[in-house]
């Protein structure tokens, strides 16, 4: 759907702004007689002039700046909730060119413990959301709901809070620390050791027992991602009030 949308928001600014620069260099509806009924390219251009420019303040913002998106699904749950609306920032990781999403310049790159945004490389007009677990040439061993990469054992704690009867955990990511849901400290889902490759990305959820990400889907190449998730804007779910407490949090 975001693509979609990127797809016809990028080609009504291109035709308006080919009706505009039509009408500068040869039409020049602006000098007909005012009296005469407006033809329909006159129309047209009319409708261009005010369009044109704030198309392309949206499809720059969107492109380069700041994309909105929805959770629908509870797999970061509880960093991010089914409802939450956030803004990702696209230059994190580089500009793309709309639609075809070519870099054309480099601004980063994911670091450990990122929220980020990706297209699922078996279909790219889905999006998913999830958190960086592994970096390029890491490998990544998941047992019994513990993470160790490259030996090192990151610290897991248990808060002592409950969270729609879920158990909530403070992980710490080489000093990037979130808290996860664990329904079963014991067994946890797909364990095993994954080695993640050149270019590429490792991606769990934090509810780890609800979250279809780098362990069913694989690592995902670094032309996949969108943008880093760092706040939500808005919460609001069908039949619920609005969530105001959830507008301008920080996504850890």
């Amino acid at each position: 759907m975001s693509n979609h949308l990127a797809l016809i928001l990028t080609l009504l600014t291109m035709v308006s702004g080919i009706i505009v620069i039509m009408d500068v260099l040869f039409w020049k509806t602006a000098d007909q007689d005012k009296r005469s009924a407006p033809s329909a390219k006159a129309v047209a251009v009319e409708y261009s002039r005010s369009f044109f420019p704030v198309l392309f303040l949206v499809l720059f913002i969107r492109s380069f700046i700041f994309e909105p998106f929805r959770i629908p699904s509870g797999s970061m749950k509880p960093t991010l909730i089914v409802g939450d609306f956030i803004f990702v920032k696209k230059y994190s990781y580089g500009l793309r060119l709309p639609v075809i999403e070519t870099k054309i310049i480099e601004t980063g790159q994911p670091k450990r413990g990122d929220v980020v945004v990706f297209r699922l490389p078996s279909n790219p007009s889905i999006n998913y959301i999830k958190r960086v677990i592994g970096l390029p040439g890491d490998e990544i061993l998941f047992e019994r709901q513990r993470l160790t990469i490259n030996g090192k054992l990151m610290d897991l704690g248990v808060t002592g809070e409950i969270f729609e009867r879920t158990s909530v955990y403070v992980e710490d990511l080489d000093g990037r620390i979130h808290q996860t849901l664990i329904h079963d400290p014991v067994r946890s889902q797909r364990e095993g050791t994954y080695i993640v490759p050149e270019g590429h990305y490792f991606f769990m959820g934090d509810n780890r027992d609800r979250s279809k990400d780098s362990r069913y889907i694989g690592s995902v190449s670094e032309k996949y991602l969108v943008g880093e998730a760092v706040r939500v804007w808005m919460h609001f779910a069908p039949w619920e009030m609005p969530d105001w407490k959830r507008i301008g949090i920080k996504i850890e």
